[in-house]
């Protein structure tokens, strides 16, 4: 039901117009930046007294740097004017641009085409924030994820086209470049015919006073993105994805020239390798994450970055290479697959990483926030581009070959994620519970959404395993505070893991005092700040697979701090990997292996009708005869 859903609104008027048009102006892009690139690199031209190399780098950075320095301005628009009067002005800025284009190329003169190209950035600039905003204007919520994910799509398709389409009226027309110029002109004209059909969106702040300093409002939107330390620490993720993917492409066509001893069809067909690798690995990543926002996947996408970066950079044929002037003759040449699989992996893998880290900016940040947090990624963005366009430069000049550049940024994405990772141990926990519910459990899970999306909550649980932490943070959204035994707290090794992951240690009165009075502290606190906690009603993990009595613990917490509290049940589990054995003991040979669990989250109960005994019958409940 939901793929048709989605697919439904590309014959509806809220979004078939604004799809068309943001691919368009998508595709408009690529054609003209890929057809300026293949134009300087193949015909060995100069421009401004720089080398192919050195202008791709260069292109690169004039296109993204508008999104530093406009995106503040852009967020404000979008949320002061009304979308579709906003989107088709910004397409015909589109339209002025296409034809200064068209006379610079069939006059020659490139280096009036670098400004062109800056301009063609300050308009994808206005666009961005104007895009994001429509959305959730025309869509319900649960058409949201639908869309988006045909906008993405959409988009990643353009970006082929582009490349295929750029790289084509370059070879067809070299000289006179009248297919160029045809393509570019039409594209533009068609997208604006598009933009008049897209309904009304309303101003989100019409009484926005629109402040033209430049640096006060980007400090302003990017304090917005700060006041949520995940959605910021997302944002420097995406944007360190963007400054390793621009390092990356950019270096393609002279990678293709001077290292492969191809052509324009030979880069083409790599960027092509590279766009529907990102592709797959985007629809793999909601495969891979059961249809949540599955952050364990993120540290799961920066792995494979840096492998096949390593890879790409031992596949570099040697000096006598023989040129190549067809794909077939490409692919004939040993080591030709090997490139163009790590290629195309490098686009998987950071479609993994990438897409679970803009749904989270989605779904924490505030939505009266939402266009100018997306304004202040736009931003955070274009630095990290400039910055790599910046250091490829460095890196080449210092007399380093473009495959050693590979393995550079390799260790530089290793550095990086480590640091990110011990920022925000979030992602490092996910990818742990990811893998184990993966690899060594099915889990399914049924009620998810009655966890509450923000605020604080009690989650009681029956308690099963040793997993059951690992197995109810990779099937619930939020981050969760588990009340765990001090003995298993206090292992060392796994203890590091507990407290990064926020872990309450607990004993029991007659083991030590202390330590009780510490944890209900400590679930108070948390409960205060608005965090979700959960707990083990039972004390101890079952011995015979069934429940036992839920303890009044429960009750005293909300006494002192009520909260809704939401019954979760674990079933199948008792029997499995890491379950207890009826003496006692940890079974390490399952009777069943790879058990398929349901997770039932049940209906959120009121806390002065969450007695134990209740909590304890709903959870049995839930949990039927599923033992």
């Amino acid at each position: 039901m939901a793929d048709q859903s989605q697919f439904r609104l590309l014959g509806q008027r809220r979004f078939a117009p604004f799809f068309m048009t943001q691919f368009l102006g998508a595709l408009n892009d690529n054609v003209f930046r890929n057809g300026l690139l293949f134009l300087v690199t193949f015909q060995q031209l100069t421009v401004a007294g720089m080398n192919d190399s050195q202008l791709a780098n260069v292109a690169g950075a004039l296109f993204i740097l508008p999104y530093f320095l406009f995106s503040a301005l852009a967020g404000q628009l979008a949320d002061k004017y009304e979308k579709s009067m906003l989107i088709r002005r910004i397409k015909l800025m589109e339209i002025a641009l296409m034809g200064a284009a068209t006379m610079a190329f069939l006059a020659g003169q490139f280096t009036l085409l670098l400004f062109v190209l800056f301009l063609m950035g300050f308009q994808s600039t206005l666009f961005g924030p104007v895009k994001y905003a429509y959305l959730p204007q025309q869509l319900t919520r649960s058409e949201l994820v639908g869309g988006n994910a045909l906008v993405e799509a959409g988009t990643y398709i353009a970006i082929i086209l582009g490349l295929i389409i750029g790289g084509m009226a370059i070879a067809i027309d070299p000289q006179t470049l009248t297919v160029l110029v045809t393509c570019l002109m039409s594209f533009a004209l068609v997208g604006y015919l598009f933009a008049r059909q897209i309904p009304t969106s309303p101003p989100a702040d019409p009484g926005l006073a629109v402040s033209f300093n430049v640096w006060k409002e980007t400090w302003r939107i990017v304090a917005f993105a700060r006041e949520n330390r995940s959605v910021y620490l997302s944002i420097l993720g995406i944007s360190w994805f963007w400054f390793f993917g621009s390092a990356m492409t950019l270096q393609i066509p002279a990678y293709t020239l001077d290292i492969l001893n191809g052509n324009a069809a030979i880069t083409t067909a790599l960027l092509v390798a590279f766009a529907v690798g990102v592709g797959i690995g985007s629809l793999l990543c909601e495969r891979l994450s059961g249809h949540r926002i599955e952050l364990g996947l993120v540290p799961f996408g920066s792995l494979g970055l840096s492998v096949f970066a390593v890879d790409l950079y031992f596949a570099a044929p040697v000096a006598a290479t023989p040129a190549v002037s067809t794909f077939s003759e490409f692919l004939s040449r040993p080591g030709s697959l090997r490139v163009l699989a790590d290629l195309a992996l490098l686009g998987a893998f950071g479609g993994i990483y990438s897409v679970p880290l803009y749904a989270l900016i989605q779904a924490r940040s505030k939505r009266q926030h939402l266009s100018r947090i997306i304004a202040a990624n736009n931003i955070i963005n274009a630095i990290f581009m400039v910055a790599a366009s910046l250091l490829a430069l460095a890196v080449l000049a210092l007399g380093f070959s473009i495959p050693q550049l590979f393995l550079i940024l390799a260790a530089l994405n290793v550095a990086v994620a480590l640091y990110i990772y011990t920022l925000l141990p979030e992602f490092l926990m996910r990818f742990l519970a990811w893998i184990l519910t993966s690899l060594l459990y099915r889990v399914r899970v049924q009620g998810a959404e009655q966890i509450p999306d923000s605020g604080p909550a009690l989650v009681v649980c029956n308690h099963v395993s040793f997993v059951d932490p690992v197995i109810l943070s990779g099937a619930i959204r939020r981050p969760m505070r588990f009340v765990m035994w001090y003995r298993i707290f206090e292992i060392p090794i796994l203890k590091f893991f507990f407290k990064q992951a926020k872990a309450i240690p607990i004993a029991s009165a007659r083991e030590d005092e202390t330590i009780m009075k510490a944890a209900f502290e400590a679930v108070d606190a948390e409960l205060a700040a608005g965090h979700v906690v959960c707990i083990f009603p039972e004390g101890a993990i079952t011995r015979d697979g069934e429940i036992q009595r839920f303890r009044p613990g429960v009750e005293k917490i909300l006494e002192r701090r009520p909260v809704p509290v939401v019954p979760v049940s674990l079933g199948r589990l008792w029997g499995s990997w890491f379950s207890r054995r009826k003496d006692g003991g940890i079974r390490r040979l399952p009777g069943r292996l790879f058990a398929s669990v349901p997770v039932n989250v049940g209906n959120v109960v009121p806390p002065r009708r969450a007695t134990a005994a209740r909590l304890e019958m709903l959870v049995r409940t839930l949990r039927g005869d599923q033992r």
